[in-house]
């Protein structure tokens, strides 16, 4: 998608790219839709502790009530700011890097 022309209110909307699309390899994808996480991770994942509205209990690195789960993103702050949800993203993948990266040693 790219941003069209304004239209009357002088908002560009989206509109179809043609031939942008394109696959990558990968052994791992971590999907980041949306600002609040899905309903079904509370009630489908034992022992991830969560807010009232459904966001994911996490600390300052992003690790969960359980071991080896991070979250981060809108999962953790809600639909704050893109720089704060980016903030707990960017935690959160380092901790992770630092966890796998504890495993190999």
């Amino acid at each position: 998608m790219e941003l069209g022309e304004p239209d009357a209110s002088g908002r560009r909307r989206p509109v179809v790219k043609e031939n942008s699309e394109f696959l990558i390899d990968a052994d791992c994808v971590i999907m980041a839709l949306g600002t609040s996480p899905n309903p079904l991770i509370k009630s489908t994942t034992d022992g991830l502790e969560t807010q009232s509205w459904g966001g994911i209990i996490a600390d300052d690195t992003g690790l969960t009530s359980r071991k080896g789960v991070y979250a981060g993103g809108d999962a953790v702050t809600g639909a704050a700011t893109v720089i704060l949800a980016m903030g707990a993203g960017k935690n959160a993948a380092e901790a992770i890097d630092r966890y796998i990266s504890s495993k190999n040693a």
